[in-house]
This record gives structure tokens, C-alpha cells and sequence, in this order.
């Protein structure tokens, strides 16, 4: 067994937001070490050939909530990476031949098609949404209050923190502020319904309530996953989708490389086996391999649930936290796939090649039917009538395939996170895959005849592979009690963890998951503060 002497800083997880974690440490003059169970870093954020000659995103796939701060702190462009907006933002084609495109200054008309009254409101619609937006873009680089039971003298900055924020949603009038109240609180569907009659149309902004999500458009708290998804933008562009030229993996290699260049060590094939602990303090790591890292501090890069039912023993878990940790929710029922193409596919809603082939294409043409996807997937273990959202990066990118082919990547819900009665996702993934293919051949006929190959990622393998418990893409759902202040818990919504010399900068902290950049930056700021 080999002790390594101290360092500042060790990084558990090498995924995109220790990554930035990493690099701002750095960058402050401190001894970092990364450490990556994986043989290559970036999380779930990772570009890997999945079929000879075809690479794609594996996981994360596409780029907006990226914050433009540590873009440009980081210079990530200057290590490679760069982003390139979607031509349009997105497709819906519908079962009976219609379509809604959405972007490129046509968003308004494609609406009008099917309700005059929905494009007259559309305009306050999206303000009122930009407005709240922008609210949370503030906040996103900033501790919430960390509500504790120390003494006011120690309670004293939070408190003003508290003040801080109060001041920042009293510069909203009531109408925006009771806005903000009902988005954390109400379901996606009633929220559209109070602006929107068309299906079709709350399907559309409705989808951005459920991905991710393993809930009904129609379950309470629905509404604020549809506003986390909107509050992002690419190179100004506020709530764009783009794409990372070489997959979302560029986007981790040039975070990789920005930390590098600081000064911060990264190894890989180095899975952490246990945060030890010493008279009540966190000193360091031991590896899987028995190597004995030690440092001042711990910073977890994983979900709170594997952190602390898993890498910790239970008799340094404090039991408030432990049971904080066994009701923790997890599971944003999904279901990821990639497939290599040997052309691009023809919509029966609007057939040959285009720029809605550039958008996110959603397959799914009613709130209803998502909440049957649901229900369904509650019941059975998978979706019957799957919801869909196909992304062919390779129409943005042609780095990713051969001349002519091309990739697509299938980001499905519903699914169980664990299947029902015992079975195993080992058993059903490749059956479900094939679900999957025949949803999009129902709206794009000749699809499945074009797949050369696939790669498949269930909830299992999302665990398996990445750390993703129950497949959970934001490490915790984004429901209000594992929200802000309580993300992951009353007390440590300040990234220090449960024990001193600990810390969290994951998606499982403030403001939550997608590629954001925003926990690992706030983190860093903590852990600079208290080593200083």
C-alpha cells in the first residue's frame, strides 16, 4: 500500500464539473489531483466511437446551459472548444402529417398555423419566461442561503445572502414573482394551459417539463424542470441550443486541458474505493488499488447518494444526513441511445433533408400521451408509446461520421429506473432499443432500415458506466425539496459536506444538473475561501 503525501486538494470524479472545480483551484495556486474511475475524463460529458468510423456524444448530448463565465474564465475556446448553434430549435411532427418548426424567426408563424390566439400570446409567453430566466441565471453562480443551526454570528453571511436574494426578486413585480412562486411549485401542464389551447403547441414547450424527468407533464413541479431548461444560451443567444464541434466530449477535453494547463494533475483508471476519515475530518481517498491519496480537503464530484451511502462508512455519516440520503430521489427515467446511419431519415411531416433536421426533433404530440408514457412506464417498466427526442449532430458536425453517414442521438423517455418484479435491465435493453427504433420509423419511415449500428445506455448502464444513480442525469431529482437551499441538504447547500474538509461540487448541489460549469465554480470558490 503506497501513502501519498498531502495535497490541497483531491477531485472525486473527473466529470465536467470537477473538471472546473480543478481548474479554478488551480488557477488560485493550489495542489490539485483529479481522480477518474474511467480510462478517459469528462463524466457523462464524453465523445466516444461507438461504431467503426462513427463517434457521438455517449451521454450528454447537446449544449446550452453551459455558463458563459467559465467558458471565458477557463478560455475554453482558446483549448479547442467551440459551439455552433442548431438552425432551428425545434421539430415536431405529428401523426396525422403536420408539423410545428420552431426558430429562425419563424417560431410565431409555425404557431399561427394551429392557433391564432397561442401566436398572439406566445410574445408575453416568452417574456414572462426570459424575465424569471434571467432571475435564475443571477443566482446560478451563487451560493443559495445555507440554512444551519449555528449561532447568528455564523448564520450572519447567509443571512445577508438571504437579503441579497430577496432584494434580487422584489426587483420583480408581483405578477413575475407569483410567476416565480407557481414555476416551482405547479405542474408544466397547468402552467401552458394558462397560455396556450393547442396540443401540439404545449407539447412543444411542454417536452422541456419531462426530459430528464421521470414525471408526468401533469405532476406538480414539473413546471420549474420546464424553466431550468430554458434559462441557458449559446454565445449570447439566450435560450439556444447549440452543438461542441467533436461532441460533447470537446467540451470536457478543452476544461481538461484548461486545468492542466493551471497546474492541476488528472489521472485516469483511478476509481476512489472510500473517503477516509480521521477524528471526524476528511484526509484523503484510498483507491481501488489500495493507494492511499491524503489532502486537506475531499471534493466529491458524484451524486450525494453515492458520496455518502457509498464512499464514506456509515459511521461517519451523520445520521440526519444518512437519512437525508435514503429518501434522496433519483431516477430521471431515461433511456440513451446512439445510432450510426447510412442517410439521413425522411419525415412523413415534412420529407427530404432541411434544417429541421438540425433541430431537436420531438416525438411525442401531446401532454397526454407523455402522461401515458408515464403511467405506462410506472406499470410495465418502459414506455409502450415512448417519448422521443431525436438529434442528428452530424447535419452541425461532420466530424462525427463518414462522408454521408451520419449520427443520431435518441434520448428517450419514459423508463422505470429499476424495472418492476426483479428483472434486470441486462435482460430488456435490447428489446427496448428496438421500441425505440420503431417509434422514430412510425414518423420517419425507412429509419430502422438505415441503422448500421447503436449503442445503448439503460438506466443500468447509466449507473454502471458513468455514476449515474438509477440512470439520473441530474444527480437528484429537481423537485422543490431538492432544491436551492435544500440541494442536497439543509445545511451543506453551501458545497462543504457533511463532515469537515469535505465538500460537493456536483450536479447533485446548487442549481443542478446539465453540462453547466455552475456547481464545480461555485464549489471552487468555497474550498479557495476556506483553505485560505
Amino acid at each position: 500500500m503506497t501513502v501519498h503525501s498531502p495535497c490541497d486538494a483531491l477531485l472525486v470524479g473527473g466529470g465536467h464539473n470537477g473538471l472546473v472545480c480543478a481548474a479554478y483551484l488551480a488557477r488560485a495556486g493550489l495542489k490539485v489531483t483529479v481522480l477518474e474511475r474511467r480510462s478517459v475524463v469528462g463524466g457523462a460529458a464524453v465523445t466516444e466511437q461507438f461504431h467503426p468510423g462513427f463517434r457521438n456524444s455517449v451521454a450528454s448530448y447537446t449544449v446550452s446551459l453551459l455558463q458563459p463565465r467559465v467558458i471565458d474564465e477557463l478560455d475554453l475556446r482558446g483549448h479547442g472548444l467551440r459551439i455552433v448553434q442548431r438552425r432551428r430549435d425545434n421539430f415536431l411532427p405529428l401523426p396525422d402529417g403536420r408539423y410545428l418548426l420552431t426558430g429562425a424567426g419563424q417560431t410565431a408563424a409555425q404557431v399561427a398555423r394551429f392557433s391564432t390566439r397561442d401566436a398572439q400570446a406566445l410574445p408575453a409567453y416568452q417574456a414572462r419566461l426570459e424575465a424569471i430566466a434571467e432571475v435564475l441565471r443571477a443566482l446560478a453562480l451563487q451560493p443559495p442561503p445555507n440554512i444551519t443551526s449555528d449561532g447568528w454570528w455564523k448564520a450572519l453571511p447567509e443571512l445577508l445572502r438571504g437579503a441579497g436574494l430577496g432584494r434580487r426578486l422584489l426587483a420583480l413585480d408581483q405578477t413575475l414573482r407569483q410567476e416565480l412562486l407557481d414555476l416551482f411549485t405547479i405542474s408544466a401542464a397547468e402552467y401552458l394551459d394558462r397560455w396556450f389551447e393547442s396540443a401540439p403547441v404545449k407539447a412543444l414547450f411542454g417536452f422541456d417539463g419531462v426530459v430528464g424527468n421521470y414525471a408526468s407533464p401533469y405532476t406538480p413541479g414539473s413546471a420549474y424542470v420546464l424553466l431550468h431548461h430554458v434559462f441557458g444560451q449559446v454565445d449570447g443567444v439566450k435560450g439556444a441550443w447549440g452543438h461542441a464541434i467533436g461532441g460533447m466530449g470537446a467540451i470536457t477535453q478543452a476544461m481538461a486541458a484548461s486545468a492542466r494547463a493551471a497546474g492541476a494533475t488528472i489521472r485516469t483508471d483511478a476509481g476512489v474505493d472510500q473517503v477516509l476519515v480521521e477524528g471526524g475530518r476528511a484526509v484523503g481517498v484510498r483507491l481501488h488499488t489500495g493507494e492511499i491519496l491524503r489532502a486537506r480537503s475531499v471534493v466529491a464530484n458524484v451524486n450525494p447518494k453515492l458520496l455518502y451511502q457509498r464512499l464514506l462508512r456509515a459511521e461517519h455519516v451523520p445520521p440526519a444526513t444518512a437519512e437525508r440520503m435514503a429518501h434522496w430521489r433519483c431516477g430521471s427515467g431515461t433511456f440513451r441511445m446512439n445510432v450510426a446511419l447510412d442517410r439521413l431519415p425522411s419525415f412523413t411531416a415534412l420529407p427530404g433533408e432541411g434544417d429541421h433536421l438540425t433541430a431537436g426533433i420531438i416525438l411525442a404530440p401531446s401532454l397526454d400521451y407523455m402522461d401515458r408514457a408515464y403511467l405506462d412506464a410506472r406499470a410495465h417498466g418502459w414506455s409502450r408509446a415512448p417519448i422521443v427526442e431525436l438529434l442528428i449532430p452530424s447535419t452541425l458536425d461532420d466530424s462525427l461520421a463518414p462522408a454521408g453517414k451520419h449520427v443520431a442521438s435518441l434520448f428517450c423517455q419514459h423508463v422505470a429506473p429499476e424495472l418492476p418484479n426483479g428483472r434486470s435491465w441486462d435482460d430488456h435493453r435490447e428489446h427496448v432499443a428496438d421500441l425505440m427504433i420503431a417509434t422514430v420509423e412510425r414518423y420517419a419511415p425507412g429509419f430502422a432500415a438505415s441503422v448500421l449500428g447503436r449503442q445503448i445506455n439503460s438506466p443500468l448502464d447509466l449507473e454502471r458506466d458513468f455514476g449515474l444513480v438509477g440512470g439520473d442525469i441530474f444527480h437528484g431529482a429537481l423537485s422543490l425539496n431538492q432544491l436551492f437551499s435544500a440541494r442536497p441538504a439543509l445545511g451543506q447547500a453551501g458545497y462543504r459536506g457533511a463532515i469537515p474538509g469535505l465538500y460537493l461540487c456536483g450536479s447533485g448541489t446548487h442549481p443542478g444538473g446539465g453540462v453547466t460549469g455552475a456547481p464545480g465554480h461555485n464549489a471552487a470558490q468555497v474550498v479557495i475561501s476556506d483553505l485560505r
